[in-house]
């Protein structure tokens, strides 16, 4: 384990508490562990150690975030995403392949939802050219794959953009679009897609009312 890595497992541990590490694996599930450690507390790690390791350039935060996220422990893995989102001037539409991983392997609403909105969308919003051409065909390819977390990824990664008036509002309605039709041959898993549809919907009701989802996309 590398210095950072094991510096940030370390204050999770310390900053952990049993009970809620109980309260959390009850209501969370998925087979996840917790060190029961506070959102403030992981926020807080991550910039003690950035502090620590002052400069860190791209190759060694994504292998500081993979080596977090590996390890099946819930703060851990939010801390990756913390420390991502930190950094996320640092990536570049190649760090997709990575972050599509975390995807597929969080596969809850407290990772999907920070991991796509305040890594993914950022990412997306600061690529230009070929880089952005092909990061747009790897969203299209996750809303349409057939796995719902990645479907919701996808759907929710504009959300930021959106609701500071940017964004490219189109596109979106093409992805909702796409992940609804999707989503009427998931089963229960639909709920996870179309939930996210809604929740980037109101939001931008409460900000944009001028865009209007078309009512046959429902």
């Amino acid at each position: 384990m590398s210095d950072a890595a094991r510096f940030i497992d370390e204050a999770l541990r310390r900053e952990g508490s049993w009970i809620r590490a109980e309260q959390a694996e009850a209501r969370l599930g998925n087979g996840i562990h917790h060190y029961g450690s506070s959102i403030g507390a992981i926020r807080g790690t991550v910039r003690d150690a950035l502090r620590r390791h002052p400069g860190l350039a791209h190759d060694e935060v994504t292998a500081l975030s993979s080596e977090l996220w590996e390890v099946p422990v819930f703060e851990r893995r939010l801390a990756a995403i913390v420390l991502l989102q930190s950094n996320v001037h640092l990536l570049t539409n190649t760090d997709l392949t990575r972050l599509e991983g975390f995807v597929r392997e969080g596969r809850l609403r407290e990772l999907v939802d920070p991991l796509a909105v305040d890594v993914i969308g950022p990412l997306l919003a600061g690529l230009e050219g070929q880089a952005r051409t092909r990061a747009g065909s790897v969203m299209d390819r996750w809303v349409r794959e057939g796995d719902e977390w990645l479907c919701r990824a996808a759907l929710m990664s504009p959300l930021r953009a959106l609701r500071a008036g940017g964004g490219d509002w189109e596109v979106f309605v093409g992805h909702a679009t796409a992940g609804l039709d999707a989503a009427r041959e998931m089963g229960r898993e639909a709920e996870v897609v179309r939930e996210a549809v809604s929740t980037v919907l109101n939001e931008v009701a409460k900000r944009r009312p001028e865009l209007q989802f078309p009512s046959s996309a429902a």
